[in-house]
């Protein structure tokens, strides 16, 4: 039966392929967004951002606490 059942989905291999390859792209972004050495390079971006007056004390701790959440998320 398994090949009988490969051969009348042969059609939509092309659909089983596509969604294979968007789960491991979603895979890898979410792997690099909890990543903690991302978020912590990020969070010297933003400390940087703060020291160089880009952003005010109020946008930085906004963000912190976003990337703080993502740290602990993973």
């Amino acid at each position: 039966m398994g090949l009988l059942a490969e051969v009348l989905l042969l059609p939509f291999a092309p659909v089983r392929g596509s969604a294979w390859v968007i789960r491991q792209v979603l895979d890898e972004a979410e792997r690099l967004y909890c990543d903690p050495a991302t978020v912590r390079a990020e969070l010297a971006r933003l400390e940087e951002q703060l020291e160089t007056g880009e952003i005010d004390h109020e946008e930085f701790d906004r963000r912190e606490d976003e990337l703080l959440d993502r740290l602990e998320a993973r």
